[in-house]
């Protein structure tokens, strides 16, 4: 066995990854920084209003909203979130040894599966999951468009800021898979132009008229009535983000950006630890039998960054703007010759993957 290890240590890095995931989980039960436990008690009892979908949900179900159930449908989320990467995984790479040192390096960042244990009972995850599931469908017809356009939908109504963070990596897919593939024609194009523009209505109207139509008292006092314990009255110090204008948030995100902003070359270091992965995407862009296909896939990418450019001024969960997912995409155009993948046996690419896998999470606004 030992032998095993030192001719293929990338098994031992995915050991030790899933060692730390554990100890991630452990001190996110034991510890909670926050909990987002009021975003299951916000349904649409008072009609429609943003970041209420989940919290409706629950509601169907239970009139009394435990505390622990925060942790329990994280934690669900959580497992079909990985679940669902392995498969894609299979899918598009297969496991292998060869494939492994790549399957560390996206499976054990702490920008992604680590991350979102930590961030465990938050919504960002709810549009990996569904991201990567149109990653797995066929996309030949209509229906895979459709079929995006309603997870778009369903995670702006989960949170509105998924318009920004997962639904131009949704449109990027789209594009990618679909309409690069399959070709574009009248009425794809309209289908596809119909559904963006309704996804952003929905998005505004979200924003601008989806605020509770009652004071933030009798909005709390209506909460309590959805707790399993009412005395826990710190577990609903956000309700005033149900509240906050536009401006409001914009003027908090750059009163708080000098104090952020000193994370960013530790975001840089992170960033830069990703290299091998970062090189290997690189040429299977390059490596692509279609310019068109190349040109688009960049532009593609570039739309993305602008999304998390207007993100930026608006909040500043910065690690989560992080994805891999397009990169699962790109692999399945047409390629001129196969990308060799991460090799396992250089020095820097050893180094730069134990050090991922012993980062045990990136955080939300500042690192660690």
């Amino acid at each position: 066995m030992l032998a095993n290890l030192q001719k293929n240590p990338w098994r031992l890095l995915l050991a030790i990854n899933a060692v730390v995931l554990v100890g991630v989980f452990v001190h996110k039960i034991q510890l909670p920084p926050y909990v987002p436990y009021i975003h299951l008690l916000v349904d649409y009892h008072f009609g429609f209003i943003k970041r209420a979908l989940i919290g409706a949900v629950v509601a169907l179900f239970t009139t009394k909203v435990p505390v622990w159930l925060v942790f329990a449908l994280g934690g669900m989320t959580w497992l079909v979130t990985l679940a669902l990467f392995a498969r894609l995984f299979q899918k598009t790479f297969g496991f292998a040894a060869k494939t492994l040192p790549l399957f560390v390096f996206i499976a054990g960042s702490p920008f992604f599966l680590k991350n979102f244990m930590h961030t465990l009972g938050h919504f960002d995850i709810y549009g990996c999951a569904l991201t990567i599931i149109l990653l797995l469908m066929p996309a030949g017809s209509l229906l895979f468009v459709a079929t995006a356009a309603l997870f778009s939908i369903v995670l702006v109504l989960i949170h509105h800021i998924h318009l920004l963070m997962y639904v131009p990596t949704i449109i990027a897919i789209v594009v990618i898979r679909h309409y690069l593939a399959c070709g574009c024609n009248r009425s794809n194009v309209a289908f596809g132009l119909a559904a963006f523009a309704v996804v952003s209505a929905l998005f505004f109207a979200a924003q601008f008229l989806g605020t509770i139509p009652i004071t933030e008292a009798d909005f709390v006092a209506y909460l309590k009535t959805r707790m399993a314990d009412p005395s826990r009255t710190d577990l609903l110090q956000f309700s005033y983000i149900w509240y906050q204008p536009l401006a409001k948030e914009i003027s908090d995100t750059w009163g708080r950006l000098p104090h952020n902003i000193l994370g960013l070359p530790v975001f840089a270091l992170l960033i830069w630890l990703h290299t091998p992965l970062w090189r290997y995407f690189a040429n299977l862009i390059g490596a692509l039998a279609s310019e068109t296909h190349r040109r688009l896939v960049i532009a593609a990418l570039i739309g993305v960054s602008l999304a998390y450019l207007v993100m930026f001024a608006m909040v500043f969960d910065y690690s989560r703007w992080i994805s891999f997912l397009i990169l699962h995409a790109v692999k399945m155009l047409p390629a001129k010759q196969e990308t060799p993948l991460i090799s396992a046996g250089d020095r820097n690419t050893d180094i730069f993957g134990l050090v991922i896998t012993l980062i045990p999470r990136v955080g939300i606004v500042r690192p660690f």
